[in-house]
């Protein structure tokens, strides 16, 4: 890990504008158990709508810690101005992260700002190259728990975010990737890859999330075997700068279908 730019409380690397906007698009995280959308997660757009790539092709080295800053404090601000009762969940890039207590201190500032509860915030990180040091990661997932935030790893069963990541990082959810998830109810290798997954989150007491749910199959097979909190097209596509539909009244019909399941199984 190079020399921290701390000065001050705060991060050098950090201070100055972008030379392009961007903005977010939100998508919930659903619980069917409850029928309500417990957290939306931010995931950075174009400023008329376009894709992530069209944003992030643009975050040269040299800009990468600004950009990562950038995002938490957009994303907390625009939740706020939406009127944001969940969580929100934001994606962060480990590399981006020095010191945790000095990066923390523009999401900590603007959370002052806007009135948003610390404890409503939920950090996601994915590794899409092996990680050279996971003391430094579990460092941040450690200082960030501590401060009272929650963390996630992304796209597990994906990649190389995989169960040996598990023997050193104690992240409080695992996402479940959409390669795992899609197609789960009618595949039984699928299913026996879930249930292993299952099983490995009730003994680390992880929370396990579903990701890419796209079908209602999917949706009440994976919410059968326990995993109830789910993300994906089936629910909402991400909604720029909006938080999207009332998914109130089909969560409800989800959650009473699950309910009928189980008392079919029982009887």
């Amino acid at each position: 890990m190079s020399h921290c730019a701390r000065a001050e409380g705060h991060c050098g690397r950090c201070i100055g504008e972008l030379p392009f906007d961007f903005t977010m698009a939100f998508q919930p995280i659903v619980d069917i158990s409850e029928a309500q959308i417990t957290t939306y997660e931010a995931l950075v757009r174009g400023p008329r709508g376009e894709s992530a790539w069209s944003i992030l092709s643009q975050v040269t080295d040299d800009l990468l810690y600004r950009f990562d800053q950038a995002c938490r404090v957009r994303a907390i601000e625009l939740a706020s101005r939406l009127g944001m009762k969940q969580n929100l969940s934001i994606n962060f890039l480990p590399n981006a992260v020095y010191e945790p207590e000095a990066c923390i201190q523009a999401t900590l500032d603007v959370c002052h700002r806007v009135g948003w509860p610390t404890n409503r915030l939920v950090f996601e990180f994915t590794e899409t190259e092996r990680v050279t040091d996971r003391h430094h990661l579990n460092r941040i997932i450690e200082s960030y728990r501590s401060m009272g935030f929650a963390t996630a790893l992304d796209d597990f069963g994906n990649g190389y975010a995989n169960l040996d990541l598990l023997t050193d990082l104690k992240p409080d959810r695992l996402k479940i990737d959409r390669e795992l998830v899609m197609g789960c109810h009618h595949d039984i290798r699928r299913q026996a890859l879930i249930r292993a997954v299952k099983g490995l989150g009730d003994e680390l007491g992880v929370l396990l999330i579903a990701e890419g749910v796209e079908t209602r199959g999917e949706a009440l097979w994976l919410a059968g075997m326990g995993i109830t909190r789910q993300q994906g097209y089936y629910y909402a596509r991400p909604a720029l700068e909006s938080l999207g539909p009332d998914l109130r009244p089909m969560l409800a019909r989800l959650r009473a279908a699950t309910d009928a399941n189980s008392l079919n199984q029982v009887n």
